[in-house]
């Protein structure tokens, strides 16, 4: 495996895809390190890449810990779903949270960090595929969403869906599309920070792609960067 030659692969398929479609917006590649060892955090860095993503608060305490020189301007984000009786540890190991799925979970958080005397960036979690088993707020919530902007402590930078788990090129494109409607509908619609609401975060290994094709502007890369999981933690 050369980490440094599928980057190279990764983002010329991002450079096809925004041709083919006219997306101009730069593409952050987030590399999804859940269930590999620290080591592959030290590999992110040594090739270029400057933010991480893991999925587990359990996992992410035992492995940060083994590599906090790598560390070092690395953003890390948390992309999985976040219970509310870990708050306190996700706020003390990621400098995101990108899986926010709730007005309540926000209203958690926020509460969380004006007590840490911070503002805490996140993405909102939408459930644009309509499948039962993913977290998410509903897409025709608006005003659910639209109230997490006014929580003090957390600043809304932008979207995050997880695709279907389909074959259906067709029914994935659908549910990325829907993202980008909602992120449109969602920024005309705001009063104030209008500007810090830019991020679309959508599109993983499979089908990632698809997801630049229709606006993303953060892909979350696993198993197209460092091959198949490994169950270590």
């Amino acid at each position: 495996m050369n980490i440094k030659d599928n980057v190279e692969s990764v983002k010329e398929c991002i450079a096809n895809a925004q041709q083919r479609s006219g997306n101009k917006t730069p593409i952050k590649i987030v590399a999804i390190t859940k269930t590999h060892p620290a080591s592959v955090i030290t590999e992110v860095k040594r090739v270029g890449l400057d933010t991480i993503g893991e999925n587990r608060i359990q996992e992410a305490e035992n492995k940060f810990p083994q590599c906090t020189e790598s560390l070092q301007n690395i953003t890390k984000r948390l992309v999985g779903h976040l219970q509310s009786n870990k708050i306190n540890k996700a706020l003390n190991l990621f400098d995101t949270i990108d899986s926010v799925d709730s007005l309540k979970l926000a209203s958690k958080i926020g509460s969380k960090a004006i007590f840490l005397n911070r503002i805490i960036p996140i993405l909102l979690e939408v459930n644009t595929s309509g499948e039962d088993a993913k977290f998410g707020f509903n897409p025709h919530n608006i005003d659910e969403m639209l109230a997490c902007f006014e929580i003090q402590g957390i600043e809304v930078q932008g979207l995050m869906t997880v695709g279907p788990l389909t074959s259906d090129n067709k029914r994935i494109r659908d549910a990325f599309i829907s993202l980008r409607k909602l992120h449109k509908s969602i920024k005309s619609q705001l009063t104030k920070n209008v500007d810090k609401f830019t991020e679309l975060s959508m599109g993983m290994s499979g089908d990632f792609e698809i997801a630049v094709e229709e606006g993303a502007t953060i892909v979350r890369l696993g198993t197209v960067l460092f091959g198949r999981r490994q169950q270590i933690y």
